[in-house]
């Protein structure tokens, strides 16, 4: 039984090593790249109504900082949440053009609904967090909780 491809392979047609039997498909592809054509990137559409975006997550010592190409994207089309170990990014892509699906010679981009669920590798200041876009790109500051702070507490006596 083959295994449902993921979303990015869906998208970009790659295809898993495992999927081949060694004695018939691994010599299928070798030396060349399969064609794609209009139907199997509707066969895309039709397998997840919901794409999922990609990202980039950077850990520095003070903050971690989500990018996310949102192209495209209408800012009040954006949903973020975040909680202290998590970010969730939920947006919708609309094509402004429409186009037969057999006029598509080869199709890559991705239109309609995305999310994407980001577990955090630190916690974070939810309070502090901010959000900027720019030219399609999303970025996400999200300063770190500072375990190592102190504060004194001053006793009060009745």
């Amino acid at each position: 039984m083959r295994k449902k491809r993921s979303f990015f392979e869906r998208l970009t047609g790659t295809v898993r090593a495992d999927d081949f039997d060694d004695e018939n498909d691994s010599n299928d592809f070798e030396g060349e790249r399969p064609q794609r054509s209009a139907s199997d990137s509707s066969e895309i559409e039709s397998a997840s109504n919901t794409g999922q975006l990609a990202i980039d997550v950077i850990n520095t010592p003070a903050e971690i900082v989500i990018r996310a190409m949102i192209a495209g994207v209408k800012p009040q089309d954006l949903d973020v949440q975040i909680t202290r170990d998590m970010v969730t990014i939920n947006g919708s892509r609309e094509e402004e053009i429409e186009v037969n699906e057999e006029d598509y010679y080869h199709r890559e981009l991705f239109w309609g609904s995305f999310s994407r669920n980001i577990l955090l590798p630190e916690e974070v200041d939810v309070e502090l967090a901010e959000a900027k876009e720019k030219h399609g790109l999303l970025e996400i500051h999200l300063p770190k909780i500072d375990r190592n702070r102190k504060t004194k507490l001053s006793v009060k006596s009745n």
